[in-house]
């Protein structure tokens, strides 16, 4: 299984990942996310078949199974997962969960013993 290229951008409300699998399908490809963290993004490509007559004199392109595995940071959403495909290359986003609230300050009432 041969690991794919793949770009990370970090933008303000989103990470992208863009991923070459040229000669691929979307039907050929999977998104999955697995342990609530890593997301996965794998495919395979087959060798197309010959015709009759015809011989190979080099073979140079990748075939077989491609994955790629991220380790998604803490303030992804994976709820918020889309995929799409075009001309050969996988853009996956994945949205940015809102910063958390900030702690309000706490007083805690003394009382006598």
């Amino acid at each position: 299984m041969a690991e794919t290229l793949a770009d990370v951008i970090e933008y303000p409300k989103s990470y992208a990942f863009f991923i070459d699998m040229p000669g691929l399908k979307s039907g050929d490809i999977k998104v999955q996310v697995e342990y609530d963290n890593v997301s996965v993004i794998s495919g395979e490509r087959k060798r197309e078949e010959k015709k009759e007559g015809a011989v190979f004199v080099r073979m140079k392109r990748r075939i077989g199974k491609f994955m790629r595995k991220f380790v998604l940071p803490e303030t992804a959403n994976t709820d918020a997962i889309s995929a799409v495909c075009q001309d050969g290359a996988v853009t996956v986003t994945v949205g940015k969960l809102p910063p958390p609230e900030p702690k309000k300050t706490k007083t805690i009432e003394v009382k006598i013993a």
